[in-house]
């Protein structure tokens, strides 16, 4: 009799032991989710790659002394559902977070971002170079022709030249030169259906496409912003007479990466497929990225009866209706300089 109820007491006295274990456990895990990571507030990074599972980011918390309670943690994303929804990813983080806000930060992609910015009126050759030298982007085009970077990263093909819209990106780690480049196209196409809705109704040009080549112009030409509907205003002026453009920045792109800073007599008779002077028309790509301004002034150009202009030496240019009033404002703000 004595020997049972000996066992039946050890019995309770055990339960109680469990339930006590069980409760205690249960407080553990409750106050260890809701505590900040860390006593002392601090910023980290966490750089999750293909192929980190919940128990490894875990162990790599615990092993920084990031995470005190690692299998907690690991139990609770399994049992939430959280673990299959982590994003791969460079995430700055702060110790401030609980161990439940951490995983929330994990799958909402609040990735640290990187930055690259498309300059206005850079051409194809000047993109691809400042692209290469990137850290971050992943380079995958580096055996790409520019003849084949469109169909490359998925767009339509065709020249590149002009197919970016120039502005400030920015990008998780891990992404690829060909993806930033698709993202700057469609960035591109959407400002020129934008514009093109809006276009004034007796412009010189039929297609967007010319409108971007137009705009490229437009780039080259100046960078006072009150200019380019002028600009834009004497080539549209040329193109309906029947004018020839003979604007300079066109004849340099023709003239390539040999171009050494110079325009000489020779270049402006020797006739290429952008040199204005000698073609009619528009040449037949863009010859820079537009900036949205200058895609903006291409479809919405200045009532102006100029059709010549000279760059006055402080950045801006002077504008005149007649060959005679040109003539005369190059010998002054040209040759003067010149001599």
């Amino acid at each position: 009799m004595f020997g049972e109820i000996l066992l039946k007491r050890i019995i309770v006295l055990l339960l109680l032991v469990g339930l006590g274990a069980a409760a205690f456990a249960a407080y553990d895990v409750s106050s260890f989710l809701k505590s900040p990571l860390t006593s002392e507030e601090k910023s980290f990074e966490l750089h999750i790659k293909p192929g980190d599972t919940i128990r490894g980011i875990a162990g790599k918390l615990s092993e920084a002394n990031l995470l005190s309670r690692p299998m907690w943690w690991e139990l609770y994303a399994r049992y939430d559902g959280s673990a299959r929804s982590i994003k791969t990813g460079e995430y700055p983080l702060t110790t401030a977070l609980t161990p439940v806000e951490l995983l929330e930060q994990l799958q909402t992609s609040k990735q640290k971002q990187f930055a690259f910015t498309i300059l206005e009126g850079w051409n194809i050759w000047q993109l691809r170079e400042a692209l290469a030298q990137h850290e971050v982007l992943v380079h995958t085009m580096q055996e790409v022709d520019d003849s084949d970077v469109m169909a490359f990263i998925g767009a339509q093909a065709g020249h590149p030249e002009g197919q970016f819209l120039p502005d400030t990106y920015h990008f998780p780690r891990g992404t690829t030169d060909a993806q930033f480049l698709l993202r700057a196209h469609e960035a591109l196409q959407a400002k020129l259906a934008a514009v093109w809705a809006n276009k004034q109704d007796d412009l010189p040009v039929t297609t967007p496409y010319e409108v971007m080549v137009m705009a490229s112009i437009i780039e080259k030409e100046t960078s006072v912003e009150a200019e380019r509907e002028i600009i834009s205003g004497v080539i549209a002026g040329r193109l309906k007479k029947g004018m020839r453009l003979q604007m300079d920045p066109t004849v340099i792109y023709g003239i390539g990466k040999q171009f050494n800073g110079n325009i000489t007599r020779k270049d402006l008779q020797t006739k290429t497929a952008y040199n204005t002077y000698k073609i009619d028309g528009l040449p037949p790509t863009p010859i820079a990225m537009s900036s949205a301004r200058s895609l903006e002034a291409a479809v919405n150009p200045a009532a102006t009866k100029a059709l010549y202009f000279v760059a006055d030496g402080t950045g801006g240019h002077v504008f005149n209706e007649t060959v005679e009033e040109h003539n005369k404002a190059v010998r002054q703000y040209i040759l003067k300089r010149k001599n």
